[in-house]
């Protein structure tokens, strides 16, 4: 029988977001190499479309964002991190359908329902945050979702769309058989702008203690250190934390203890980084998503913003390591 890791996982949990075209079992790897074990809890996959799972020729399009790697779920295992996979879409059935699939094809150990992301497009479109005013449709969904899979099952979602509604919205979703609650302190309109509103998400704690204290609730937004996120649990009384964009300040985060990052360190993860990304999509992805990685490894180092430079000009995994080892060979001239 599939165990419950929501009820198992100790407080406080550390998560590191779902992300489109960043969380790809590459990235992931990437981050648990680079964790301390027993700091990051949870990884999520890319936002990955019900509708697409569910069409014909559009599954094989979409279907890669559900990929891991065999050294990705061999590092799972090592350091005891539980995978997610998120969906998106308005369809029920089609959740149904692609829940099955996630349950009996893949490896995911849970799902999470996308309930959350502000994108324009995304939104007209009547999916994930829009779901918000839908709270009908949004239960039709969760239902269906968990009658697909037996799997663990959470929601992520915002305080609002056009207005704060953490009362009515999360008490809601308090109601439906989930495990998990994720919730991001803006409303859709903010999209990332202004300050995660964190007193919203104590009151959905409060809320959530007086009606489903089984869920376990996840705060996110605007957390950027590993002991920012230990003083939101303390402050705010979740269960963990979910970090996002913090992970591009800093892609050791999980590990705490790392606080001065030298030079080789980085360049080092960034070759690794960029030749497992090589490895693993070849033609399949374009290697263009991976630059926007190279300025989170390429800063605060001599020649850093040069290096930059360089890296945003390649095209290939042997044009990276060239770059890397013309910018070191650069530095020994600097140093003779």
């Amino acid at each position: 029988m599939q165990s419950n890791f929501w009820k198992e996982q100790n407080s406080p949990s550390f998560s590191l977001a779902p992300m489109e075209d960043v969380t790809d079992t590459v990235f992931r790897e990437i981050v648990m190499r680079n964790s301390e074990v027993g700091k990051l809890h949870l990884l999520f996959s890319e936002f990955t479309s019900t509708d697409g799972m569910c069409h014909e020729v559009g599954r094989d399009k979409v279907k890669h964002r559900l990929q891991i790697n065999k050294s990705e779920k061999e590092l799972l295992k090592a350091k005891s991190v539980k995978l997610i996979a998120q969906i998106w879409g308005k369809n029920p059935e089609k959740y149904y359908k692609t829940a099955q699939y996630i349950a009996q094809e893949t490896d995911f150990d849970g799902i999470d329902i996308n309930m959350g992301c502000p994108v324009k497009n995304v939104v007209k479109s009547g999916c994930c945050s829009a779901l918000i005013k839908e709270p009908e449709l949004a239960k039709e969904i969760i239902l269906a979702t968990r009658e697909g899979s037996k799997l663990p099952l959470s929601v992520k979602t915002r305080i609002g769309f056009n207005d704060v509604v953490t009362d009515s919205w999360i008490s809601h979703l308090l109601a439906m058989p989930i495990d998990a609650l994720i919730i991001h302190g803006r409303i859709q309109k903010q999209m990332s702008d202004g300050l995660a509103d964190w007193d919203e998400i104590a009151k959905a704690v409060n809320l959530r203690n007086q009606l489903a204290p089984h869920i376990k609730l996840i705060g996110n937004g605007d957390v950027l250190s590993y002991q920012d996120g230990l003083d939101k649990v303390n402050q705010y009384g979740v269960d963990g934390v979910m970090i996002g964009r913090g992970i591009f300040k800093n892609p050791w985060l999980f590990s705490p203890e790392m606080t001065d990052i030298d030079e080789e360190t980085r360049l080092k993860m960034l070759w690794e980084h960029a030749d497992l990304y090589c490895q693993t999509w070849d033609d399949k992805k374009n290697f263009a998503i991976l630059k926007r990685f190279f300025k989170i490894y390429s800063k605060e180092f001599r020649d850093a913003a040069k290096l930059c430079h360089q890296l945003m000009q390649t095209s290939s995994a042997n044009e990276v390591k060239e770059a890397i080892a013309l910018h070191r060979s650069n530095k020994m001239v600097l140093i003779d």
